[in-house]
């Protein structure tokens, strides 16, 4: 018998773990020799367990850097690489490629609908195409739209499996004390806890066809809540595609993000209250060319302030969602408008205070300038954070994450949240679609 092709998945803790699940857990023609990682700190170095892995790894598959592909490659014989993580520019992905195929082996992609887990019940899938564009809070419309109209509905959270993977295999929060108990990040919080406080079961982890089988158990719809710009990974009923024109043409210049672009059934140009009207218009341009048979809403990004008051007149720290100002490249977030509608006297620079990786961030994306990424991926840079915020010398902050962080570290400053829906109209227009698609 010949032997097996060996592959490096090369992924980021998320997609990677699906496509593994998906297409290689059970074959016999291919050998996972190792996962690579990047994007994502304190993942390499690690395994994932035999446990998860199943009877053909009983080792485990070793988790090391993507800096490492080329050594890899040639030490273990490597024959394939397949891509398997998201919110990449079509230049990084070729470099990438470029790496691969001058080592030797073979660069890939699986289809998008080869990973997918088929459901017994109906999934809507929110996704978008780039990081940041505000799919959150459509699904949570969507979600409310849904719970309106008397349906169970469970949202499914693509993973961020950044602790024990075996401990996350199958996660189910119903309360804000499940965050806790499961010892979530700021950014699983991020995503988790707006739909706790709408009253929504969400399910996340690590293996999403058993997580799927659960969610089936107490949903009339499931609602895949996408992340960064990955493909769904369940078989969608609808597909709901959110775009930003504040990045016009990244549609069709980043993976996976145009692929989500040309499945959409329905693409929701966000922030238009906030964007030129000529890149709405690049955006609309794109749809008519790739995707004509999609149904576009355009939306508005609703601001709410708790306390202006805390803004105006004053030097203020702006706190953004860290994954959509690194390597979503976001120059400006919710809590920019926000501060300058209500008159902040200054954007205070955090770069002088910053300790540790939060210092090592601004290095690494220097394009975020004055704001502050919450990076949170664990308690050594929760502690990071909450340190660079003490040292900075502003008279407020303002924190524009989806989460209350100032419940979750200790903010010695008037401190002000902003938080942000879709707009009714847009709600409305979904409305309806869902009607006609006989979902409510």
């Amino acid at each position: 018998m010949s032997r097996k092709r060996k592959v490096v998945i090369i992924g980021a803790a998320g997609r990677d773990f699906q496509n593994f699940n998906s297409v290689y857990k059970h074959d016999d023609l291919h050998e996972i020799v190792a996962f690579t990682a990047t994007q994502i700190p304190g993942i390499s170095g690690r395994k994932y367990p035999a446990s998860l892995a199943g009877p053909a790894y009983p080792d485990g598959i070793p988790i090391v850097e993507e800096d490492l592909l080329e050594q890899l490659i040639a030490e273990r014989r490597v024959d394939e690489c397949v891509l398997s993580y998201s919110d990449l520019s079509y230049n990084y992905v070729m470099r990438l490629a470029s790496r691969v195929l001058a080592a030797g082996a073979t660069f890939s992609m699986l289809g998008a609908r080869q990973t997918m887990f088929e459901s017994t019940r109906p999934v809507i899938a929110v996704v978008a195409v780039r990081t940041g564009c505000g799919k959150s809070q459509t699904t949570r419309r969507v979600v409310e739209l849904l719970r309106r109209a008397g349906k169970r509905v469970v949202a499914v959270r693509h993973p961020m499996p950044y602790g024990d993977l075996e401990k996350q295999r199958l996660q189910r929060f119903a309360t804000l004390e499940d965050l806790r108990l499961h010892q979530c990040t700021i950014e699983e919080m991020e995503e988790y806890e707006p739909h706790l406080a709408q009253g929504s079961i969400v399910y996340s982890g690590v293996d999403y066809e058993a997580i799927l089988r659960e969610a089936e158990k107490e949903a009339d719809v499931i609602v895949w809540d996408g992340g960064n710009n990955d493909t769904p990974f369940f078989r969608p009923s609808l597909t709901i595609t959110v775009a930003d024109p504040l990045r016009p043409g990244h549609e069709v210049s980043y993976y996976p993000g145009e692929v989500n672009f040309r499945m959409a059934d329905v693409l929701v140009i966000n922030k238009v209250d906030s964007a030129r009207p000529e890149d709405v218009a690049t955006i609309e341009r794109n749809a008519r060319q790739l995707n004509p048979r999609a149904r576009v809403i355009k939306a508005a990004s609703i601001l709410h302030v708790e306390d202006p008051s805390v803004i105006r007149g004053r030097r203020v720290l702006v706190i953004e969602d860290g994954p959509t100002l690194t390597h979503g490249e976001m120059r400006l977030g919710a809590g920019v408008v926000a501060a300058e509608r209500a008159g902040a006297a200054e954007l205070v620079d955090p770069r002088p205070y910053a300790v540790g990786a939060i210092a090592g961030a601004f290095v690494r994306y220097p394009h975020m300038g004055r704001l502050l990424p919450a990076l949170g991926y664990g308690a050594a840079q929760m502690a990071e954070l909450a340190e660079t915020i003490a040292r900075t010398d502003c008279d407020a902050v303002v924190v524009a994450t989806p989460i209350d962080l100032a419940r979750y570290i200790r903010i010695d400053k008037p401190v002000t949240r902003v938080q942000y829906e879709l707009s009714a109209a847009a709600r409305d227009e979904l409305e309806v679609i869902l009607k006609e698609r006989r979902f409510i």
